[in-house]
């Protein structure tokens, strides 16, 4: 499986599906933390927000469809490697992003951690 780059988001983009997402979340909630949670979120916020380029929104699509798909680089049953490769990506990813990010945005993506980490 190759590394998640910036050049390879479109390939992972193909595996995002927003049912996919949230299952996913839910899934991984207790496992996985904060740390996966609310860089997750915080893309899926900006994916929604119609101030944000489509170029900007084919990596997104592409970073949280390297988190969907189920063959990763490092599987996530691994303990305390198991979803390094994903955060990798989702912040590589929100890095990118960055002057999209509006204090609204990671509002939302707290709130929504909060929810999936405290139902």
């Amino acid at each position: 499986m190759e590394r998640f780059t910036i050049d390879t988001a479109p390939h992972y983009g193909r595996h995002y599906n927003e049912d996919d997402l949230w299952r996913k979340l839910r899934r991984i909630a207790a496992q996985a933390g904060a740390k996966i949670l609310y860089p997750a979120l915080q893309l899926y916020y900006l994916l929604l927000s119609p101030h944000v380029p489509l170029q900007a929104k084919t990596l997104i699509v592409g970073a949280l469809g390297y988190l969907i798909l189920p063959a990763d680089l490092v599987p996530d049953f691994i303990p305390a490697l198991g979803f390094s490769d994903d955060l990798s990506a989702l912040m590589l990813a929100l890095r990118a992003l960055n002057k999209h990010l509006t204090p609204d945005i990671k509002r939302q993506a707290k709130e929504q951690t909060d929810k999936l980490l405290h139902p």
